[in-house]
């Protein structure tokens, strides 16, 4: 990670630390998810800066060294994507390239609905956009679906699934999450809900060393998981707050890529929305077919960095 800067930006009334690494060019910037950093974009920092690209990668919200607001009420989408608009402005560009991995796609479906004059376009992982529903509460949607165990329902109550990331340590739930590559639904029984045996040593995969764990361990240690948890904790209030983008089309130009052994992709219904016509139905300039990359987990841009690296320049050069 030689070169990679790294900086603190008061931005929307929030601290956020920023990865940094090439001074010219166009802006790409990378947007993690949960529970992850931007260590976790480490090697897309360093191809796309040898590129020729200004590669960011900021901390968001909540996480590493970034502020943490304690409330639920601070993690809306539109106070995050407060943030990234005003993270672009501090950069002194007009648009930026867009890439973002989960819960930062997530994010980056909203910043392309609420400021697409922002995004030139955007490479999105693992998560397709989610239109909403004019009548049902996604964590309604989501119990009656999957449950109660389902992770999203479970992740609801401050302070419970905290108290089991303790209970087990963070290091041990860290490793389990990263390795894990058990098609979904995602569930959380109340027993060891993370399936966690004292019986079984988890082995690191190639692609995440024990220095890269023991950074993750070391900043979740320190700052805490409940910044992150917060973004589902504010998912219901999302919906109450997007009521004026009901029915909105994504109109910036996407391109998709996910594993065949993603967690959400194998989640019952994802295959049907992105491959059936309803995908591209609401992100009308997706490019097609999308990418479905075999023998590949959730971490993807980890996972195959080489080849992810590949696909997102393939795509963003063309603009």
């Amino acid at each position: 990670m030689e070169g990679i800067e790294h900086k603190m930006e008061n931005i929307n009334g929030i601290n956020m630390h920023v990865a940094e690494k090439g001074k010219e060019g166009p802006v790409v910037l990378f947007l993690h998810g949960f529970p992850d950093l931007w260590y976790s974009w480490r090697q897309q920092i360093t191809a796309f800066a040898t590129l020729g690209y200004r590669a960011i990668a900021p901390d968001l919200r909540g996480y590493g060294d970034t502020d943490a607001p304690t409330a639920v009420t601070s993690y809306t989408c539109l106070q995050i994507v407060g943030d990234l608009v005003a993270l672009i402005e501090s950069l002194g560009v007009s648009e930026v390239f867009l890439v973002a991995h989960d819960w930062g796609a997530m994010i980056a479906w909203y910043l392309c609905l609420f400021r697409p004059d922002l995004v030139k376009a955007y490479v999105s992982l693992t998560v397709p956009f989610r239109p909403r529903h004019p009548k049902m509460k996604p964590i309604a949607s989501l119990r009656a679906f999957f449950g109660d165990a389902y992770y999203m329902c479970r992740f609801q109550e401050p302070g419970e699934i905290e108290a089991e990331i303790a209970k087990y340590g963070t290091k041990t739930v860290l490793k389990k999450i990263l390795t894990d590559r058990k098609p979904g639904p995602p569930c959380l029984p109340k027993e060891n809900p993370f399936g966690i045996s004292p019986d079984i040593d988890i082995k690191l995969p190639a692609w995440l060393s024990a220095e890269d764990l023991k950074y993750y361990v070391n900043k979740f240690d320190q700052n805490g998981f409940t910044g992150g948890l917060n973004y589902y904790r504010a998912m219901d209030l999302n919906w109450e707050l997007t009521a004026s983008w009901t029915g909105a089309l994504v109109k910036v130009p996407v391109k998709f890529i996910v594993g065949d052994l993603d967690m959400i992709y194998t989640t019952p219904g994802t295959k049907e929305y992105v491959h059936g016509g309803g995908f591209k139905r609401d992100v009308p300039l997706l490019e097609e077919p999308v990418v479905v990359m075999e023998g590949v987990g959730h971490f993807i841009h980890q996972e195959r960095a080489e080849e992810i690296n590949h696909h997102i320049h393939d795509f963003i050069k063309k603009f």
